[in-house]
């Protein structure tokens, strides 16, 4: 790591490591900052907060939350995954939600790897909701949410759910190191009681960004630090905000700027740069909750439309059209078993809406049935994938 890069207004401590070389690793200072908030970006703070209530309001208009929610929670599976190198397509990640219902992944065809890994993700990310009812963040919601981001993908052989007891670093240039092991635990312990505290006067938006900074520079895993540490700031900005379910996902914007991303977090580390940081946060919330609410719109009209073309149908075909916003691909399979009708019912009411335009045959190679998916919601709730 080149400490020539680290100024005097650095915010943590520079300590000589021999292994497994000879170099200096990074230990964040505990939190809150040294730093005061100045006018320009508590400007911007307004504005985020101001764009994340309207998110929040016009979400919680949503006939069904999972309308909004299951496209944005796969949104961020795919780009946080993009963000460490892994590609995956929406229709995939979907084909292999029905499959897996079925029977275990197989991961042996390729693609599967990839679409596993933001099957994982995913799968984190309902998990922290349902778990923050019971618990605080502390150490057992984050290793349990870990261990299910990483069991059986890459990096799945090392230690899921288990903090490092080795060095590690970040890029093959070695650029940053974060906490030998032997100070790990110190430094997570205090990132735990900050994340904890509720008595630090910090604006809540701006905490979970200064707390997903701590987090990537301990980096207490061996591996998936990135992902996990962007699955708990959903969940922080959701609980700490007070949301009414986790709408806003920031990997998109950090995809979409990644050199800035991973820029701003080394120059925190090197330079004090809190404000350049926090401003391109709230820049990120800004934009992200505008597209949100749009996407929301968007969403909520299709489905009024979907609905007022089966008026002449039977309701069975309005309980299938709002289950293709959750998960835009279905089999005869699929509604006989969720409707309880018959095979040949659950194949007519396909035809049925095929007829209507709603739903087309796919010819997705992962498909192991016949299976047939909603082209305009995929293009309303994933355009970009």
């Amino acid at each position: 790591m080149d400490i020539a890069l680290f100024t005097n207004a650095r915010t943590g401590e520079l300590v000589p490591i021999s292994q497994p070389d000879h170099d200096h690793a990074f230990i964040p200072d505990a939190l809150p900052p040294a730093w005061e908030i100045d006018a320009g970006t508590w400007a911007k703070i307004a504005d985020a907060k101001m764009e994340l209530g309207r998110l929040d309001g016009a979400a919680k208009t949503l006939p069904n939350p999972q309308l909004l929610l299951s496209p944005l929670r796969r949104e961020e599976s795919l780009t946080s995954s993009a963000l460490e190198g892994t590609y995956a397509k929406a229709e995939e990640l979907m084909l292999f939600e029905l499959e897996e219902e079925e029977e275990p992944p197989r991961g042996k065809e390729p693609g599967d790897a990839a679409v596993l890994e933001v099957n994982n993700y995913n799968k984190a990310l309902a998990q922290g909701y349902r778990l923050l009812g019971e618990w605080p963040f502390c150490a057992r919601i984050i290793t349990e949410l870990h261990e299910t981001l990483m069991t059986g993908v890459r990096g799945g052989s090392k230690n899921p759910g288990q903090f490092r007891n080795h060095q590690v670093h970040i890029g093959s240039d070695r650029r940053y190191i974060p906490p030998p092991a032997d100070r790990l635990m110190e430094t997570f312990d205090a990132f735990e009681r900050y994340v904890n505290r509720d008595d630090d006067g910090m604006e809540p938006l701006v905490k979970c960004f200064i707390a997903h900074y701590q987090f990537e520079a301990i980096h207490p895993f061996s591996d998936g630090n990135g992902r996990i540490g962007r699955v708990l700031l959903s969940l922080m900005i959701y609980k700490w905000c007070k949301l009414g379910m986790p709408w806003l996902y920031m990997s998109p914007f950090f995809d979409r700027y990644k050199d800035e991303y991973i820029g701003n977090l080394f120059k925190v580390s090197s330079e004090g740069a809190w404000k350049k940081w926090i401003d391109f946060c709230m820049t990120g919330v800004i934009e992200q909750c505008k597209k949100t609410v749009r996407k929301c719109d968007k969403l909520r009209g299709l489905r009024d439309d979907m609905r007022s073309r089966v008026k002449d149908g039977k309701a069975r075909s309005q309980g299938v059209i709002d289950s293709l916003f959750e998960i835009p691909f279905i089999r005869a399979v699929d509604i006989a078993r969720d409707r309880n009708v018959s095979l040949p019912t659950a194949r007519a009411e396909i035809a049925y809406l095929m007829g209507k335009g709603i739903l087309r045959e796919s010819s997705q190679r992962h498909a192991r049935s016949r299976t047939y998916y909603a082209p305009e919601i995929i293009a309303a709730a994933y355009e970009a994938y």
